[in-house]
């Protein structure tokens, strides 16, 4: 391509011919240059921006210059390098005042460290190479800049649903944006699809200001005609703003809503707390009326009761509530609420009224006193009466089990079985209310008498001294009083889990006198008395102990006399005929037996007592002798002086020779 400051005539004919020559002489020589050049640059506000200008092909020599294109479309040269040898050298002549300038790198591409909205421009880069010829590229640049948070500013007034017109709803701002952002407005989520003609529906109008930094700010306001549904609405706006390679961004405002002015057209009055069925509040109850129309803002509210068609205004405020404290039977009635509103339609029901009921339940009355004291087998009826609204319900019930529903009851031949406490109970299961009145049934009669006896352990019959014991149970009014013909008896105790009972035991040992005589037992009181006879048949005697006891006593001494002998053998062994059986001859002269009648004779204490012989060995004090001498006091006392015991001879132990 021809430089810009060729002549536009036809070249001279002796050119022709030398640049004839010299393409003959040099066949490699090429008719242009070729640039490798990014025709669009696209980087964020504050980015390093380097726009690249590569020859291609081999040349020995050549320079490269960098343009501006100004808005009127006038260039200006920026920078410019020659190649010399193998190395370019570069210089930037105009850095237009930017900050930081333009740059230079040594491969002739033009720098711009932190990209600024001004920097948005045309850049051409030419390159002569010569008798290679010409060639210039252009690089847009496009600088990007995120746009600050979407604000919103809402009409803070109260907007007019009665407007026949469109009127201002808000205003929304996204500032320092590049390339200028777009805004929509959405309502509950979904996108509203206004135009920008002014009408009566709807419209939006923009605008754009470019900032003294040159990034860019767009404010866009809406206009809309409101309906009574819009009440609720949520409103936002939305800047949509553009980033490099085709990318997008979505920055959204917070949402708001409106103060709408509609008129009334419906009135809702109710009671609130407490919470009531059919009406029902209970007296002594602070109850609160409530009252709501549907105009905004919100309207005047009048309270009042009707008494004889006539409406006695109770309170006038704007928060339509009304509180009747301690509520009292009195002021049962018709209430009203009334909304003035004078933007409402003449047609539309502005006020409402309601039924307010006051549940009460006075105290119960009985026919009867707290205590009443009937004879036995007579009958009467108690009446139960009550005042209330809603009209109470009645039932009787006898210590918590119910007898029947209805205001009287009926007492017929009462028994001891009757007494008891009577409850009279009157509710109102509409308003969860009841109260009670008890009275107390006394049953006067002569006692009644209940015996229980132990029964003996020996199979079927009594035996002299064994124990029984008795039990006698009554029960009349007044309480008897229980007596025994027999000592010992226990105080009258109530009976546990039988009312009206009250029991006595006596504990003690069968005789034969008291199986003749038997034993009683008497419940009296000031209306009689009973009595019962406890008997105990035929008692038989006890069985003899001491037979038993003197048998045992003689085999137990038997028993010992045998050990003590054989032990009195061992210490005499070693001497002819000591202890030696069968031996048994005519006892030696002077040698006395032990007679059958118990009599002691002198010779008798060779065994017993330690004879002659038995004291010649170990003295006096023998063991044999002390042995010998102790049972011969146990036999001499408790068993040859005993009627019941044998008698034995005892020849055979008292040899002089052992």
């Amino acid at each position: 391509m021809e430089p810009p400051d060729a002549p536009a005539g036809a070249r001279r004919a002796p050119r022709l011919l030398l640049l004839a020559l010299l393409l003959a002489a040099h066949p490699g020589a090429q008719a242009e240059v070729h640039l490798s050049v990014p025709p669009l640059v696209e980087v964020m506000r504050g980015e390093l921006v380097t726009l690249d200008c590569t020859p291609l092909g081999a040349h020995d020599h050549y320079v490269l210059e960098w343009f501006i294109t100004d808005r009127s479309g006038a260039r200006r040269r920026l920078a410019s390098a020659e190649l010399q040898g193998s190395e370019l050298q570069g210089t930037v002549h105009d850095t237009r005042g930017r900050s930081p300038p333009y740059q230079l790198d040594s491969q002739g591409r033009l720098v711009l460290a932190e990209a600024q909205v001004g920097d948005e421009r045309d850049y051409v880069c030419v390159v002569r190479a010569g008798a290679a010829g010409t060639a210039e590229a252009t690089a847009r640049l496009s600088v990007f800049a995120k746009p600050e948070a979407t604000e919103v500013s809402p009409n803070r007034g109260t907007v007019s649903v009665m407007e026949d017109s469109a009127q201002q709803i808000a205003t929304c701002n996204s500032r320092n944006g590049n390339p200028a952002p777009q805004i929509t407005w959405y309502k509950d989520g979904q996108r509203l699809e206004v135009p920008m003609e002014v009408n009566s529906e709807g419209y939006m109008t923009s605008r754009t200001v470019r900032e003294t930094s040159g990034l860019l700010s767009l404010s866009s306001t809406l206009y809309l005609r409101l309906h009574k549904a819009d009440r609720d609405a949520s409103f936002h706006c939305a800047a949509h703003y553009r980033l490099p390679s085709g990318q997008h961004g979505r920055l959204e405002s917070p949402p708001f809503r409106l103060t709408l002015h509609y008129p009334t057209e419906h009135v809702q009055f109710w009671v609130g707390s407490p919470s009531t069925t059919a009406g029902w509040v209970l007296e002594g109850d602070s109850v609160q009326l409530l009252c709501r129309g549907d105009g905004s803002p919100s309207p005047e509210y009048m309270f009042f009761r009707l008494q004889d068609n006539q409406e006695e205004v109770l309170n006038i405020n704007l928060e339509g509530n009304l509180t009747l404290v301690g509520v009292h039977r009195g002021q049962s009635g018709t209430y009203g609420c009334k909304v003035e509103d004078y933007d409402a339609a003449e047609d539309a029901q502005l006020s409402q009224t309601l039924e307010l009921h006051v549940a009460y339940l006075d105290p119960l009355e009985l026919s009867a006193r707290e205590e009443l004291s009937l004879p036995l087998k007579s009958s009467t009826a108690v009446n139960c009466s009550v005042r209330g609204l809603p009209s109470p319900s009645l039932r009787w019930t006898k210590d918590s089990v119910p007898l029947g529903n209805g205001p009287t009851l009926s007492l017929s031949s009462v028994t001891f079985d009757s007494a008891g406490t009577y409850t009279c109970e009157a509710f109102m299961p509409t308003v969860s209310l009841s109260r009670t009145q008890s009275f107390k049934l006394l049953v006067q009669g002569s006692p009644e008498l209940r015996a229980e006896e132990t029964e003996p352990e020996a199979e079927s019959s009594w035996r002299e001294g064994d124990e029984a014991t008795l039990v006698c149970s009554a029960r009349g009014y007044p309480e008897p009083k229980l007596t025994w013909s027999q000592p010992g008896s226990s105080s009258a105790e109530p009976v546990p889990g039988r009312q009206g009972w009250v029991s006595s035991s006596l504990t003690l040992k069968v005789t034969s006198a008291l199986s003749q005589d038997g034993v009683s037992c008497e419940a009296s009181n000031p209306h009689g008395s009973t009595r019962h006879v406890f008997h105990f048949g035929t008692v038989a005697p006890q069985i003899p102990q001491a037979g038993v006891a003197v048998m045992a006593v003689a085999v137990s001494v038997g028993l010992l006399l045998l050990v003590v002998a054989a032990f009195y053998c061992m210490r005499r062994k070693g001497r002819p005929g000591c202890c030696r059986r069968g031996e048994k001859g005519a006892p030696p002269p002077g040698e006395p037996e032990l007679s059958h009648s118990g009599s002691e004779r002198p010779e008798q204490t060779g065994l017993l007592m330690g004879g002659a012989s038995g004291g010649t060995r170990g003295g006096s004090g023998g063991f044999g002798d002390e042995v010998g001498e102790g049972l011969g006091r146990l036999v001499r006392g408790d068993l040859l002086d005993s009627g019941t015991a044998p008698r034995h001879r005892l020849t055979s132990l008292s040899s002089p020779q052992c």
